[in-house]
């Protein structure tokens, strides 16, 4: 398959750091500025997920709870090597995907995740570059059931080779705290009917990692 030329055109971080050129370095005062600039930029969320036997049941309370039939959304989420954190390219079609880098601690129940997003209209293009600059680590397919709830994030996720899931992600705000988040993410998992002992610590390339080895 040929690959088209990337753009020459920079891309539109929708949370992303600012970069500067050599000749651009502000001073000290301008330099506290930008970082405190930065920082806001950087998108939070509480997470937490949980391994389901059989969907049915969270997924007849996730449409109480939204009042919603929900969304399906097809993803193919690729991992690359880096250095620090997980970089994901997902994929939702031809024409549309998201470059994803995050740090998110390893740990049942709820924890936080920072994140930055940019899109992308090439998502085909833009693997093969990270592909040949960082190499793949693996690959995930899933089919998501999307509910909204509030500031929550419902998701019932049909991971290929892994099973069922049910993934909540509740959005927090620069004014928001974490506690708040963490008690709000714990309340919906005791209404959806999801015991402790489903939750999982791990994502879900760490599990398809551990199967492939």
């Amino acid at each position: 398959m040929k690959v088209a030329a990337p753009s020459a055109v920079a891309p539109n971080w929708s949370k992303g750091r600012v970069h500067e050129t050599p000749n651009s370095r502000p001073g000290p005062v301008l330099a506290e500025q930008k970082r405190e600039e930065d920082e806001s930029l950087v998108a939070r969320n509480v997470e937490i997920k949980a391994r389901l036997d059989d969907l049915s049941q969270q997924l007849a309370i996730a449409k109480q709870l939204s009042g919603q039939p929900g969304e399906t959304i097809v993803q193919r989420d690729v991992f690359f090597h880096c250095p620090s954190g997980r970089l994901k390219l997902r994929i939702f079609s031809s024409d549309r995907g998201q470059l994803i880098a995050y740090q998110r601690p390893d740990q049942t129940g709820p924890k936080t995740s920072e994140y930055y997003i940019s899109e992308t209209a090439e998502p085909e293009t833009l693997r093969v570059a990270l592909s040949k600059s960082l190499g793949e680590k693996a690959v995930v397919d899933k089919i998501r059931l999307l509910f909204l709830v509030g500031r929550t994030r419902i998701h019932l996720d049909q991971v290929d080779t892994l099973g069922d899931f049910l993934e909540l992600e509740v959005v927090l705000s620069d004014d928001d705290d974490i506690e708040s988040g963490q008690l709000e993410a714990q309340q919906l998992m005791q209404q959806l009917q999801v015991q402790p002992s489903a939750l999982i610590d791990r994502a879900y390339v760490d599990l398809i990692e551990s199967t492939d080895s």
